[in-house]
């Protein structure tokens, strides 16, 4: 039967897909608009099932507070090229899930995929869609809710890093201060107190063994190396632990004496950073290239 152009451009704008994708779609149920926005549905559906497997590294951190600004969440949305995060359209959706998180106070990714936004259409509808549609695959990573009885600081660096700061005392200043300096100085801990012991004990290795290789260290005393020892381990978690890190802004201060000064401290603290702990696939472009140009050669 003859599609018309009228037809393709209706399906166009309900499905966003392309023209010919449109076309043949029509094609297949007769001309039917309704059962072709449905077939290309599930065929959407169907390609952004086999793009599940594929790295997705990039993307973005969204930062979401409430508007008493005692509640925030971080949510990250990963795609595979950081082209596509860049993209309107995918940005939308990653500010979209945002609200959804905040707004249902959602902890868990998989409630978050079951979320529904505005449009009626879940999350993970929604996501899935936008697979189908783009040609990546696009997840939801993690999602953090944080509140605060006192202070809560949130801060975003571009849109790769976000970070809640929730505190007792203090003041809003203070709180975003500190939301900046776990973005800038990414501690792992609050305090060194919170370092697992396996943690310390290898550290501990590493300071003997290097101490042994050292030749200025072979008359010393046994209890004047162990001093030394403590004094390298100690170092090291200090720059790991939030108290303890200099504070950004003034380098003459740690964390722990603002915070006094402040009669002020610290609940808890979250940072996210896209891709963090992801190995990305490293992909040989020249090699692909010459790939397909093998491949197109056999062909003939």
């Amino acid at each position: 039967m003859s599609i018309t152009a009228e037809q393709v451009k209706q399906l166009r704008e309900r499905t966003g897909a392309g023209m010919m994708e449109c076309k043949k779609a029509l094609v297949e149920t007769g001309g039917d608009l309704d059962a072709a926005a449905e077939l290309m549905r599930k065929q959407g559906l169907a390609k952004a099932d086999k793009k599940a497997a594929r790295v997705a590294a990039e993307g973005v951190v969204i930062v979401e507070k409430s508007t008493d600004g005692r509640t925030a969440v971080l949510v990250e949305v990963n795609c595979e090229t950081d082209f596509v995060a860049r993209e309107a359209e995918f940005r939308e959706f990653a500010a979209a899930v945002g609200k959804v998180a905040l707004a249902g106070k959602l902890t868990d990714v998989a409630a978050l995929g079951e979320a529904r936004l505005p449009s009626g259409e879940t999350v993970d509808e929604r996501r899935r869609a936008l697979v189908a549609k783009i040609g990546e695959n696009i997840s939801l990573r993690r999602v953090a809710l944080t509140s605060s009885s006192g202070f809560l600081g949130a801060y975003l660096h571009g849109s790769r890093i976000g970070t809640l700061v929730a505190t007792e005392g203090g003041s809003e200043d203070l709180a975003r201060d500190l939301a900046m300096q776990v973005a800038a100085s990414n501690p792992r801990f609050l305090s060194s107190a919170e370092v697992p012991a396996d943690e310390l004990a290898r550290e501990r290795t590493i300071a003997i063994d290097q101490m042994k290789l050292d030749p200025k260290n072979a008359n010393k005393p046994e209890e004047m190396l162990g001093k030394i020892v403590e004094g390298k381990v100690a170092k090291v978690f200090a720059e790991q632990a939030l108290l303890t890190q200099l504070f950004v802004k003034d380098d003459k201060l740690t964390v722990e004496k603002l915070l006094k000064s402040a009669n002020a401290k610290v609940t808890s603290f979250t940072r996210f950073e896209v891709g963090a702990g992801i190995e990305k696939v490293k992909e040989d472009y020249v090699a692909e290239i010459q790939k397909q140009v093998e491949a197109a050669r056999g062909a003939n």
